[in-house]
């Protein structure tokens, strides 16, 4: 537990002194509260009952007795222990008002800090990372966990602070009221905290097992959001309703033991509390039907109990919530551990300039794989080698799976190559820093991805501070600023999560003028054209077109017809290159291309056949 209470004072750094004040406010807090059955004590003794005060009376009796003018000036002005009592109890809760703001400041600057240190390490891990996790278990991880070890921080650090100084108080001067009394009153105490320390040690196990649970479920519900379209498309409403019964099932499961659990640990600490009071009053009784004891010392150390017990108490609760707070934390260091995308020593002269264009591959392997590359020459990619002038556009086609994306994935440094060479301008890309190599690279990928923004916000994406018409020039270029002008808004039209409420046509021209709008010397269009009709496809061809030699631009497509003006065109089989050249040069001669060059146009003669009227 020691190691738990490690990582929380490691978590409160640069917090620190606002615990400072809060436990300096509970302690003053605990010292007032710890006065008013003092009070109460000496005024039933030495006002009500008539003691004189001796040798057997305790030094905190005697000098609260002064303080309030004697026994006689008290037993004449016995309306000011009442007051007295009122005055410290509203001057504690003043203490205490401000130990939780002060903890609340600090859990609250505690929780923003990771928060915007978990989204920005997520910002910063490998692809490869973000390919295996669990998308629902990384948004618990950023909200759910971050709020427990939050809750944690603002109650529960202060109710360790208030058990111990409630113990560290009492203790002393509860025995030098009576030592007997202190040793009854606290008979009980001891095992009372072996038992919650046991608890914790059991509900930390569940705990974990239960926020597992969670991130589960609220990965289900993430992705059935997500693809909610496809749910109702198919008609799998009962699937997905069985589906999440599952997961329901087992949150509730856990949930359910870690409530029974709870509830053992409550029901036995509350039976050895009220044993304690009950031990406490029946022994004080006899010593004070035996004059060993007084009234007000009994009316004390009860009061004592009543402060001190609830506390130890909650340390059942408290360990409970330090078990959620370490397994909450011990799931965000999981995701703050693993390590970013590596990045090579800072070389100002490689940056210095930005690209030209040139693209030099040479004997490129890769593979998704952790391991090693296989022996087979099975990876993704297998020995290509190309070249690509400035302002060059080189088409790049093959079948589904033999490398085209993963080559622009590569270009990218989303992933890095396990052996040959990718070089810009001369310059070795695994040299060159992500950040700067993604700055210098305007990209269309095969899904487009818009954000819940206005339109204008999402085609600033790349290039922030891009004037309005610069805006509008790079709409017209993908064929979508006559569409925009359609809408209520124009350009300030707020578009849907992953801009769900344009069409996919429409969502690929936005990505397309984003990435033109970058005006960045290397252009990559991966599919980019696929979900537009064959007269917008030409009309945005026609565009890029007119930009030929501002960028060099590579394009993956299937569809041949939008290869056909590249100034050479690669083609891609189980990741290796097996034909090169010009559209005629290809079309020309036996291979892949040409067999399908002739479907394609068969299909397309023959569907133009079908709608021409006979």
């Amino acid at each position: 537990m020691f190691s738990h209470l490690h990582g929380i004072w490691s978590l409160m750094r640069g917090h620190r002194l606002r615990y400072g004040a809060a436990l300096a406010c509970l302690l003053c807090a605990t010292v007032l509260n710890y006065g008013v059955p003092l009070i109460g004590s000496v005024a039933i003794d030495f006002a009500i009952g008539d003691k004189i005060p001796g040798n057997d009376t305790s030094a905190p009796m005697r000098w609260l007795l002064d303080l309030l003018g004697g026994p006689d000036h008290l037993r004449g002005h016995l309306w000011l222990a009442p007051v007295a009592m009122v005055a410290l109890s509203v001057i504690g809760g003043v203490f205490s008002y401000l130990k939780g703001w002060q903890a609340s400041l600090a859990s609250d600057g505690i929780a923003r800090r990771l928060k915007n240190q978990l989204y920005d390490h997520l910002n910063h891990l490998p692809a490869r990372h973000h390919d295996q996790s669990d998308t629902g278990d990384l948004v618990q991880r950023c909200t759910s966990d971050v709020e427990t070890a939050r809750m944690f921080l603002a109650s529960q650090v202060m109710d360790i602070g208030n058990a111990v100084i409630l113990a560290g108080t009492a203790l002393p001067l509860m025995l030098m009221l009576n030592v007997p009394l202190t040793l009854v009153s606290f008979a009980l105490l001891g095992p009372l905290v072996i038992y919650g320390y046991v608890y914790f040690r059991k509900v930390r196990h569940i705990f974990k097992q239960v926020d597992e649970a969670e991130g589960m479920l609220t990965g289900v519900v993430q992705e059935n959001l997500t693809g909610i379209r496809v749910v109702r498309a198919f008609s799998r409403h009962d699937h997905e309703r069985e589906k999440f019964a599952a997961p329901n099932a087992l949150y509730r499961d856990r949930s359910l033991k870690m409530l029974r659990l709870m509830s053992w640990y409550w029901s036995v600490s509350d039976l050895v509390a009220i044993s304690q009071l009950g031990l406490t009053l029946i022994v004080g009784a006899y010593w004070v039907a035996t004059g060993e004891v007084t009234v007000g010392v009994l009316f004390a150390f009860l009061a004592y109990l009543g402060l001190m017990l609830w506390p130890v108490r909650m340390m059942g609760r408290i360990l409970t919530d330090l078990g959620k707070a370490t397994v909450a934390l011990t799931r965000i260091d999981e995701i703050l551990h693993v390590a970013r995308e590596p990045e090579p020593m800072e070389n100002p002269a490689l940056t210095a300039t930005p690209l030209s264009g040139r693209i030099t591959v040479r004997d490129l392997y890769f593979h998704h794989a952790a391991s090693d590359l296989p022996a087979d020459g099975r990876g993704a990619i297998n020995g290509v080698s190309f070249d690509v002038r400035p302002g060059e556009t080189l088409a790049i086609l093959g079948p589904s799976g033999s490398g085209k994306s993963t080559l622009m994935h590569l270009l990218l440094r989303l992933y890095d190559y396990q052996r040959g060479s990718i070089q810009l301008d001369g310059r070795e890309l695994s040299s060159l820093p992500r950040q700067w190599v993604r700055g210098q690279t305007g990209v269309v990928m095969q899904e487009p991805f818009l954000f819940s923004k206005s339109l204008r916000d999402n085609l600033r994406l790349g290039h922030g501070n891009a004037p309005d018409h610069e805006i509008e020039t790079a709409a017209r270029a993908a064929r979508i600023h006559d569409t925009i002008l359609t809408f209520e808004h124009g350009y300030d039209t707020v578009i849907g999560e992953r801009g769900i409420t344009l069409s996919g046509g429409q969502r690929q021209r936005v990505a397309i003028a984003r990435a033109v709008l970058k005006r960045a010397p290397l252009l990559i269009l991966d599919d980019a054209l696929s979900a537009v009709d064959a007269e917008t496809e030409t009309m945005i061809l026609d565009a890029l077109k007119s930009r030929r030699g501002q960028s060099t631009t590579l394009v993956i497509a299937h569809r041949l017809a939008t290869l056909v003006h590249a100034d050479r065109i690669i083609v891609l089989d189980h990741g290796r290159i097996i034909q090169t050249g010009t559209h005629a040069e290809l079309a020309a001669q036996d291979g892949l291309y040409r067999r399908l060059w002739q479907i394609q146009t068969s299909v397309e003669t023959d569907f133009q056949n079908e709608l021409r009227p006979s």
